[in-house]
Protein backbone atom coordinates (compact mmCIF):
# COMPACT_ATOMS: atom_id res chain seq x y z
CA UNK A 1 0.00 0.00 0.00
CA UNK A 2 1.26 3.51 -1.08
CA UNK A 3 1.75 5.85 1.73
CA UNK A 4 0.95 9.77 1.01
CA UNK A 5 3.14 11.77 3.06
CA UNK A 6 3.22 15.66 3.46
CA UNK A 7 6.82 17.19 4.20
CA UNK A 8 7.47 20.61 5.12
CA UNK A 9 10.71 22.92 5.49
CA UNK A 10 10.51 24.00 9.00
CA UNK A 11 12.61 27.23 9.59
CA UNK A 12 13.33 28.31 6.02
CA UNK A 13 17.06 29.40 7.82
CA UNK A 14 18.27 26.05 9.28
CA UNK A 15 18.96 22.59 7.83
CA UNK A 16 15.39 21.67 7.45
CA UNK A 17 15.28 22.26 4.12
CA UNK A 18 19.31 20.15 3.69
CA UNK A 19 17.77 17.47 5.20
CA UNK A 20 14.44 17.17 3.71
CA UNK A 21 16.06 16.66 0.11
CA UNK A 22 18.68 14.44 1.61
CA UNK A 23 15.46 12.17 3.35
CA UNK A 24 14.29 11.96 0.38
CA UNK A 25 17.11 10.65 -1.38
CA UNK A 26 17.99 8.25 0.71
CA UNK A 27 14.22 6.73 0.26
CA UNK A 28 14.79 7.01 -3.61
CA UNK A 29 12.07 6.08 -5.91
CA UNK A 30 10.27 3.49 -3.20
CA UNK A 31 6.79 2.79 -4.58
CA UNK A 32 5.50 2.75 -1.35
CA UNK A 33 5.74 6.80 -0.53
CA UNK A 34 4.48 9.43 -2.36
CA UNK A 35 5.87 12.76 -1.06
CA UNK A 36 5.12 15.99 -1.82
CA UNK A 37 6.97 18.95 -0.39
CA UNK A 38 5.05 21.89 1.20
CA UNK A 39 8.02 25.16 1.70
CA UNK A 40 8.98 28.66 -0.80
CA UNK A 41 10.17 26.98 -3.92
CA UNK A 42 13.15 29.07 -3.71
CA UNK A 43 14.67 28.20 -0.67
CA UNK A 44 14.23 24.60 -1.56
CA UNK A 45 16.24 25.37 -4.53
CA UNK A 46 19.09 26.85 -2.34
CA UNK A 47 19.26 23.55 -0.45
CA UNK A 48 19.39 21.84 -3.77
CA UNK A 49 22.56 23.96 -4.64
CA UNK A 50 24.29 23.29 -0.99
CA UNK A 51 23.33 19.98 -1.00
CA UNK A 52 24.12 19.08 -5.16
CA UNK A 53 20.90 17.43 -5.06
CA UNK A 54 19.58 19.50 -8.18
CA UNK A 55 18.54 16.68 -10.40
CA UNK A 56 16.28 15.27 -7.06
CA UNK A 57 14.47 18.97 -6.57
CA UNK A 58 13.46 18.25 -10.79
CA UNK A 59 11.35 15.21 -9.61
CA UNK A 60 9.88 16.29 -6.75
CA UNK A 61 6.36 17.40 -5.89
CA UNK A 62 6.76 20.85 -4.43
CA UNK A 63 3.78 22.54 -3.15
CA UNK A 64 4.50 26.40 -2.88
CA UNK A 65 4.00 27.46 1.05
CA UNK A 66 5.41 29.71 3.69
CA UNK A 67 6.51 32.48 1.39
CA UNK A 68 9.36 34.71 2.62
CA UNK A 69 11.04 37.68 1.30
CA UNK A 70 14.51 36.91 0.28
CA UNK A 71 15.69 39.68 2.52
CA UNK A 72 14.76 37.65 5.09
CA UNK A 73 16.27 34.12 3.84
CA UNK A 74 19.33 33.84 5.04
CA UNK A 75 21.25 30.64 6.40
CA UNK A 76 21.49 30.75 10.16
CA UNK A 77 19.73 34.02 10.72
CA UNK A 78 16.64 33.72 13.27
CA UNK A 79 14.13 36.34 12.40
CA UNK A 80 10.11 36.75 12.75
CA UNK A 81 9.89 36.02 8.83
CA UNK A 82 11.16 32.80 8.86
CA UNK A 83 9.28 31.74 11.74
CA UNK A 84 5.81 32.97 10.03
CA UNK A 85 7.07 30.50 6.53
CA UNK A 86 7.85 27.78 8.57
CA UNK A 87 4.21 27.57 10.84
CA UNK A 88 2.56 28.40 7.52
CA UNK A 89 4.16 25.47 5.87
CA UNK A 90 3.49 23.22 8.01
CA UNK A 91 -0.37 24.17 8.37
CA UNK A 92 -0.67 24.21 5.04
CA UNK A 93 0.40 20.06 4.72
CA UNK A 94 -1.68 19.67 8.16
CA UNK A 95 -4.84 20.90 6.10
CA UNK A 96 -4.37 19.18 3.04
CA UNK A 97 -3.72 15.78 5.55
CA UNK A 98 -7.25 16.79 7.03
CA UNK A 99 -8.98 17.19 3.50
CA UNK A 100 -7.61 13.36 2.97
CA UNK A 101 -4.73 14.46 0.30
CA UNK A 102 -2.29 12.65 2.76
CA UNK A 103 -2.21 10.39 5.09
CA UNK A 104 0.53 11.82 7.57
CA UNK A 105 2.82 14.81 8.05
CA UNK A 106 6.78 15.01 8.21
CA UNK A 107 7.49 18.93 9.27
CA UNK A 108 11.49 19.67 9.42
CA UNK A 109 12.53 21.13 12.46
CA UNK A 110 10.98 24.70 13.63
CA UNK A 111 12.82 27.34 15.57
CA UNK A 112 10.76 28.64 18.34
CA UNK A 113 12.46 31.97 18.64
CA UNK A 114 11.54 33.05 15.39
CA UNK A 115 8.30 32.04 16.12
CA UNK A 116 8.36 33.41 18.87
CA UNK A 117 9.35 37.00 17.22
CA UNK A 118 6.55 36.73 14.70
CA UNK A 119 4.01 36.67 17.72
CA UNK A 120 2.84 33.50 16.89
CA UNK A 121 1.72 31.06 19.99
CA UNK A 122 3.22 28.01 19.97
CA UNK A 123 4.34 25.56 22.00
CA UNK A 124 6.15 22.80 19.56
CA UNK A 125 4.48 21.18 17.01
CA UNK A 126 1.64 19.47 18.91
CA UNK A 127 0.18 22.92 19.60
CA UNK A 128 -0.11 23.55 16.17
CA UNK A 129 -1.61 20.42 15.24
CA UNK A 130 -4.81 20.63 17.93
CA UNK A 131 -4.95 24.30 17.19
CA UNK A 132 -5.10 23.51 12.69
CA UNK A 133 -7.31 20.48 13.98
CA UNK A 134 -9.71 22.55 16.30
CA UNK A 135 -8.47 20.77 19.42
CA UNK A 136 -7.56 21.76 22.52
CA UNK A 137 -3.68 21.91 23.04
CA UNK A 138 -3.52 19.51 26.16
CA UNK A 139 -5.23 16.86 23.66
CA UNK A 140 -2.41 16.50 21.51
CA UNK A 141 1.10 14.71 23.18
CA UNK A 142 4.41 14.43 21.71
CA UNK A 143 5.78 10.76 21.52
CA UNK A 144 9.84 10.42 21.43
CA UNK A 145 10.95 7.17 19.13
CA UNK A 146 14.43 6.31 19.15
CA UNK A 147 17.20 4.45 20.79
CA UNK A 148 14.66 1.34 21.28
CA UNK A 149 12.41 3.60 23.51
CA UNK A 150 9.24 5.10 22.81
CA UNK A 151 8.34 7.87 25.60
CA UNK A 152 4.93 9.90 25.20
CA UNK A 153 5.02 13.27 27.62
CA UNK A 154 2.57 14.24 29.81
CA UNK A 155 3.36 17.70 29.25
CA UNK A 156 6.10 19.57 27.41
CA UNK A 157 7.59 23.31 26.71
CA UNK A 158 6.38 24.18 30.23
CA UNK A 159 8.32 25.57 33.83
CA UNK A 160 8.16 22.49 36.02
CA UNK A 161 5.80 24.48 38.43
CA UNK A 162 3.01 24.97 35.36
CA UNK A 163 3.64 21.27 34.26
CA UNK A 164 2.71 20.35 37.87
CA UNK A 165 0.06 22.44 38.29
CA UNK A 166 -1.45 21.31 35.04
CA UNK A 167 -0.95 17.02 35.54
CA UNK A 168 -4.24 15.48 36.49
CA UNK A 169 -5.15 11.61 36.53
CA UNK A 170 -7.15 12.89 33.27
CA UNK A 171 -4.13 14.15 31.41
CA UNK A 172 -1.96 11.60 32.52
CA UNK A 173 -4.67 9.27 30.96
CA UNK A 174 -5.34 10.92 27.89
CA UNK A 175 -1.73 11.47 27.01
CA UNK A 176 -1.01 7.29 27.77
CA UNK A 177 -4.13 6.57 25.15
CA UNK A 178 -2.98 8.42 22.95
CA UNK A 179 0.67 6.77 23.15
CA UNK A 180 -1.25 3.32 22.81
CA UNK A 181 -3.11 4.12 19.43
CA UNK A 182 0.25 5.93 17.95
CA UNK A 183 2.02 1.90 18.86
CA UNK A 184 -0.98 0.31 17.60
CA UNK A 185 -0.41 2.44 14.30
CA UNK A 186 3.55 1.48 14.23
CA UNK A 187 2.46 -2.00 14.62
CA UNK A 188 2.31 -2.81 18.04
CA UNK A 189 -1.11 -3.86 18.87
CA UNK A 190 -0.69 -5.06 22.61
CA UNK A 191 2.10 -2.15 23.95
CA UNK A 192 3.54 -2.89 27.34
CA UNK A 193 3.34 0.21 28.86
CA UNK A 194 5.05 1.85 32.32
CA UNK A 195 4.26 5.12 33.87
CA UNK A 196 6.81 7.31 35.27
CA UNK A 197 6.18 8.54 38.61
CA UNK A 198 6.46 12.34 39.61
CA UNK A 199 8.76 12.35 42.04
CA UNK A 200 11.71 10.62 42.68
CA UNK A 201 11.00 6.97 43.71
CA UNK A 202 7.46 7.39 42.11
CA UNK A 203 7.28 9.21 46.10
CA UNK A 204 7.87 6.10 48.27
CA UNK A 205 4.31 6.23 48.95
CA UNK A 206 3.76 9.66 49.95
CA UNK A 207 7.68 10.08 51.72
CA UNK A 208 8.37 12.83 48.91
CA UNK A 209 4.83 13.91 48.77
CA UNK A 210 1.63 13.27 47.58
CA UNK A 211 1.62 13.99 43.57
CA UNK A 212 2.47 10.50 42.55
CA UNK A 213 -0.87 9.25 44.54
CA UNK A 214 -3.26 11.91 43.70
CA UNK A 215 -2.48 12.65 39.76
CA UNK A 216 -0.64 9.15 38.49
CA UNK A 217 -1.85 6.69 40.09
CA UNK A 218 -5.78 7.33 39.62
CA UNK A 219 -4.95 7.09 35.73
CA UNK A 220 -3.37 3.66 35.92
CA UNK A 221 -5.74 1.87 38.00
CA UNK A 222 -8.27 3.26 35.21
CA UNK A 223 -6.23 2.19 32.47
CA UNK A 224 -5.79 -1.55 34.10
CA UNK A 225 -9.78 -1.25 34.60
CA UNK A 226 -9.94 -0.45 30.75
CA UNK A 227 -7.73 -3.52 29.60
CA UNK A 228 -4.30 -2.16 28.94
CA UNK A 229 -0.94 -3.53 30.00
CA UNK A 230 0.11 -0.91 32.40
CA UNK A 231 3.01 -0.66 35.52
CA UNK A 232 3.73 2.15 37.43
CA UNK A 233 3.66 4.54 38.68
CA UNK A 234 7.55 3.92 39.17
CA UNK A 235 10.56 5.75 39.45
CA UNK A 236 11.65 6.40 35.83
CA UNK A 237 15.06 5.39 36.71
CA UNK A 238 13.79 1.96 37.68
CA UNK A 239 11.88 1.46 34.73
CA UNK A 240 14.53 2.34 31.98
CA UNK A 241 16.64 0.27 33.51
CA UNK A 242 14.25 -2.59 32.96
CA UNK A 243 13.98 -1.73 29.33
CA UNK A 244 10.78 -4.19 29.51
CA UNK A 245 8.03 -1.80 28.32
CA UNK A 246 7.22 -0.95 24.72
CA UNK A 247 5.58 2.88 25.84
CA UNK A 248 7.08 4.83 28.70
CA UNK A 249 4.75 7.64 29.78
CA UNK A 250 7.04 11.26 30.92
CA UNK A 251 5.47 13.51 33.07
CA UNK A 252 7.94 16.60 32.48
CA UNK A 253 9.67 17.51 29.39
CA UNK A 254 13.24 16.14 30.75
CA UNK A 255 11.62 12.93 31.66
CA UNK A 256 11.31 11.92 28.35
CA UNK A 257 13.81 13.23 26.22
CA UNK A 258 16.84 12.88 28.24
CA UNK A 259 17.13 9.40 27.51
CA UNK A 260 15.96 9.29 23.73
CA UNK A 261 18.74 12.25 23.27
CA UNK A 262 21.23 9.69 25.23
CA UNK A 263 20.61 6.63 22.95
CA UNK A 264 19.76 8.48 19.77
CA UNK A 265 21.00 11.88 19.77
CA UNK A 266 20.57 13.35 15.95
CA UNK A 267 18.64 9.73 15.26
CA UNK A 268 15.07 10.31 17.45
CA UNK A 269 11.65 11.03 15.63
CA UNK A 270 9.10 13.12 17.52
CA UNK A 271 5.88 12.27 17.13
CA UNK A 272 2.56 14.64 17.38
CA UNK A 273 -0.15 11.77 18.23
CA UNK A 274 -3.90 12.61 19.57
CA UNK A 275 -5.22 14.66 16.76
CA UNK A 276 -7.08 13.16 13.68
CA UNK A 277 -3.51 14.26 11.64
CA UNK A 278 0.05 12.49 13.33
CA UNK A 279 2.55 14.65 12.42
CA UNK A 280 6.44 13.31 12.69
CA UNK A 281 9.40 15.69 13.24
CA UNK A 282 13.24 15.38 14.61
CA UNK A 283 14.26 15.44 18.30
CA UNK A 284 16.06 17.83 17.31
CA UNK A 285 16.53 21.54 15.94
CA UNK A 286 16.88 23.47 13.56
CA UNK A 287 21.16 23.87 13.95
CA UNK A 288 21.13 27.43 12.68
CA UNK A 289 25.09 27.36 13.08
CA UNK A 290 25.49 24.52 10.37
CA UNK A 291 22.50 25.83 7.74
CA UNK A 292 23.93 25.92 4.67
CA UNK A 293 27.24 24.34 5.04
CA UNK A 294 25.45 20.86 3.70
CA UNK A 295 26.58 18.82 6.36
CA UNK A 296 23.47 18.30 8.22
CA UNK A 297 22.73 14.51 8.38
CA UNK A 298 19.05 13.62 8.09
CA UNK A 299 18.82 10.83 10.11
CA UNK A 300 15.91 11.77 12.42
CA UNK A 301 13.98 13.15 9.52
CA UNK A 302 14.54 10.21 7.74
CA UNK A 303 13.11 7.91 10.49
CA UNK A 304 10.09 10.07 10.89
CA UNK A 305 9.53 9.59 7.43
CA UNK A 306 10.46 5.77 7.28
CA UNK A 307 7.67 5.48 10.48
CA UNK A 308 5.14 7.17 9.11
CA UNK A 309 5.18 5.63 5.68
CA UNK A 310 4.95 2.14 7.32
CA UNK A 311 8.45 1.18 6.28
CA UNK A 312 10.24 0.90 10.09
CA UNK A 313 8.94 0.12 13.35
CA UNK A 314 11.07 0.50 16.88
Amino acid sequence: MTRRIAITLGDPNGIGPEIVLRALAALGDDPRVRAAVFGPPEVLARAAAVTGLQALLARLDVRPAGAIDPSAARFGEVNAQAGVSAVASATAAIQACRAGEFDAVVAGPHHETAIALAGIPFSGYPSLVARVCGQPEGSVFLLLVGGGLRIVHVTLHESVATALARITPELVEAATLAGVRACRLLGLQAPRVALFGINPHASEGTLFGPEDQQLVLPAADRLRAAGLDVTGPQGADVLLAGRAHDLYVAMLHDQGHIPVKLLAPQGASALSIGADVVLGSTGHGSAMDIAGTGTARPDALLRSLRLLAGLAGE
